[in-house]
């Protein structure tokens, strides 16, 4: 009889302990289970009748979203009926339906535009109305979306009234998977496309995939590597294709495929592929028609060319104009764009890498068909943890230029380290460009609203992979949630995006969510300044990028050595961009090139970016350049233990399986961080000749200790 009580004991013991852990599957829908009393009441009268017809795909699984979080959250399952203009409790119907019209003029109709919605309360305590209303079945969706996010961040609802609208058009997911189902730069896994098992087998997460885009606005995905592979669009694979897209429809979610411009030589047989040839026009033609057979509502291509030895139209003496427009002409028909990545540098070593797109594509501003559309990263270099931001954002006027940011983390610590990526977006957005006044902000040149852009979009590479919980590092999550949450409000705030994603996915509690949130603002500055202070850039390992390495010089071009970016000498470390150095400066407009010309106003963001420092330049703080150095590595090693710390009091709100994840991971943050800095300062050190500042502890090993180390499998390097 004790034997049997002992096992039953161990039985429940594992029953709890398995529903306390958690794997993070559910990201940001995880649809937390409500006690508080008043806030449960007030969502249970809200959702226990929901009058809404299923007459459409999106409104079906509008249904089952609702089903869903409706029972997980609040324990009930909620009466679904059709809309009458006497329908009471939740309507979610059109904006011309019957029992909405009446409400809502024509004019806010128009206001809404074929994405935006609106929610609103009306009525009074126990006879309260509450309306989710859009032009369309994906406003629709949209709407439920918000509700149900404020649903689990257990907001108040009385009286509501929220009209809400994208504020750019293309909200985009750039997946760099190849049909290998290897990732380039994917550390979470291999690519979650199964392309052997499609078209016939629609994976689960595939819906989920979905569910979680549309949940924050995503509208878009090119579900192919940059680095193209001519394959996908072979008529095989253009049916695993059609299958995704079929999937994706009812989430408002569109396919694009990235082209590799040589196409028609290798599955077209021809014996060229130079844009202003007729037979080579007809081809992408044929193309896209079969592509829009297959799947209607196709977005269209993505197109690295001309860049890292992917072929292109200046392989046949023709710029990127002739060779969008080639393509453009292609999709035209069919309402497609191309997008045009503006990550360009030749085959030979220019005299600075930072100047080449601005050179190539401003004297094509206006040449470009009204349906391309320039892909432009946040900096001019690639992806690094600071950047100043791209010259061409606000440099070209008459063509749409969107942004390109990089969620998977290549220079910031792959899926190992915890960099919550929104304030580093902010920032970029937030900068003024200047062009053609003062205050046009990169945010105001991406939405349109400077420059009046038919098109607009915000693009991240994404960071998802196979990984149980998508993206490595549970706290990678959240630059996912903030890709989409940016792309529907360039204006939103970190704060904001950080305060839903942390009610979303790990609790309610108010003194944890700001724990969380302390960390989680505080991260990006953190790991600039153990891996990149006062504008050192591109200094990480070579081919793979994982950890430091700012003494590599062999890699077989000039600019793919970390050398070439910080010139350290005897003298000091930086690269000259002013009028004195490459003058990379005169692509910005005044005062900027001034501002930042000049090294005493450069401000220390951006201090190496743009000038060649004296180790012992005397800075604001009264400190020389090598002191400042070393007390930023410093500064960032403590940041990241101060991480660690924060981490440890939120154990009793946060499920255990997380916790600990997370608690290993910010344990390896930590050592990283230190090798960070005592690699780099050991190896700045040789050229300075001064001692390890004060206050800056002693690296553990000497200079050769580090230089040995090699990482020939790290992860997500597909070369």
């Amino acid at each position: 009889m004790h034997r049997k009580l002992l096992v039953c004991l161990y039985v429940m013991l594992f029953i709890l302990g398995t529903a306390r852990a958690e794997s993070g599957y559910d990201l940001w829908l995880r649809y937390l289970q409500i006690v508080n009393a008043a806030s449960k009441n007030q969502f249970v009268s809200l959702f226990s009748q929901i009058a809404m017809e299923a007459n459409s795909p999106t409104k079906v699984v509008i249904r089952a979203e609702l089903a869903l979080a409706i029972g997980t959250a609040l324990g009930i399952q909620p009466k679904f009926l059709s809309a009458t203009a006497n329908s009471k409790g939740l309507i979610i119907e059109k904006i011309q339906h019957p029992a909405v019209k009446g409400f809502f003029d024509a004019k806010t109709s128009d206001s809404l535009g074929q994405e935006g919605f609106i929610i609103h309360q009306t009525g009074t305590a126990g006879n309260a109305k509450t309306i989710i209303t859009a032009n369309t079945d994906i406003g629709l969706l949209y709407g439920t979306f918000h509700l149900l996010r404020l649903m689990n961040s257990q907001a108040a609802l009385n009286g509501i009234h929220i009209l809400s609208k994208p504020g750019i058009g293309l909200r985009m997911l750039n997946h760099w998977d190849n049909l290998t189902r290897t990732v380039e730069r994917g550390y979470s896994g291999s690519s979650i496309w199964n392309w052997h098992s499609l078209p016939d087998y629609i994976d689960q997460r595939y819906i989920d995939y979905a569910r979680a885009n549309a949940s924050i606005g995503i509208n878009a995905v090119a579900l192919t590597n940059v680095n193209a592979n001519a394959t996908v669009l072979t008529p095989s694979y253009l049916q695993k294709v059609k299958a995704l897209a079929d999937a994706f429809r009812p989430y408002g979610i569109k396919v694009f495929l990235t082209a590799r411009f040589s196409s028609p030589i290798e599955i077209g047989m021809l014996k060229t592929a130079d844009p202003l040839d007729p037979q080579v026009q007809q081809w992408w033609k044929n193309k896209a028609d079969e592509i829009y057979t297959l799947i209607p509502d196709f977005g269209g291509f993505l197109v690295k060319a001309n860049s890292e030895g992917q072929p292109g139209p200046q392989n046949y003496g023709r710029n990127h104009a002739d060779g969008a427009n080639m393509m453009a002409a292609a999709v035209k028909p069919h309402n497609g764009v191309v997008i045009w990545r503006a990550f360009v540098y030749s085959s030979e070593t220019p005299e600075d890498r930072f100047k080449q797109p601005y050179t190539e594509f401003v004297p094509l501003d206006g040449k470009f068909s009204d349906n391309v559309i320039l892909q432009v990263k946040n900096g001019p270099i690639d992806f690094q943890p600071r950047e100043p931001f791209h010259p061409l954002l606000g440099a070209m006027p008459k063509t749409p230029t969107m942004m390109e940011f990089q969620l998977t983390q290549e220079y910031l610590g792959f899926a190992t380290h915890l960099v919550f990526l929104a304030p580093m977006f902010r920032e970029v957005l937030d900068a003024d460009t200047y062009r053609p006044r003062q205050g046009t902000t990169v945010a105001k040149v991406i939405d349109g609203s400077a420059f009046n852009y038919k098109y607009t979009g915000m693009a991240g590479v994404a960071n998802i992979g196979s990984d149980l919980n998508w993206t490595g590092h549970p706290f990678a999550q959240a630059n996912w949630y903030a890709l989409g949450r940016l792309a529907w409000d360039p204006y939103i705030s970190s704060e904001i995006i950080a305060d839903e994603w942390i009610r979303q996915t790990f609790t309610n509690q108010t003194a944890t969510v700001n724990t969380i949130k302390n960390i989680m603002l505080g991260s990006h500055e953190t790991v600039v300044n153990y891996m990149t202070p006062l504008g050192l850039h591109h200094i990480m390992g070579y081919g793979h990028h994982y950890g430091p390495a700012p003494w590599y010089n062999k890699a077989s071009r000039e600019d793919w050595n970390c050398t070439y970016f910080h010139k350290a000498d005897a003298k000091g470390v930086g690269f000259d961009r002013t009028s004195k150095g490459t003058n990379a400066l005169a692509q910005y407009a005044e005062p900027l090139q001034t501002k930042w010309g000049n090294i005493s106003t450069a401000g220390d963001k951006w201090l190496t970016w743009f000038h060649h420092v004296p180790w012992d330049y005397q800075m604001a703080n009264g400190k020389n350049f090598w002191n400042n150095l070393g007390l930023s590595y410093q500064k960032g090693v403590e940041g990241a233990r101060q991480m660690e710390r924060q981490w440890t009091t939120v154990g009793s709100d946060v499920d255990a399986q997380r916790y600990k994840q997370v608690q290993m991971l910010l344990s390896i943050q930590v050592k990283e961080a230190v090798w960070w800095r005592d690699a780099c300062l050991s190896y700045f050190g040789t050229f300075s000749n001064m001692p390890i500042p004060q206050g800056v502890e002693k690296p553990e090993f000497d200079l050769e200790y580090y230089k040995s180390l090699s990482f020939p499998y790290a992860p997500g390097n597909t070369h």
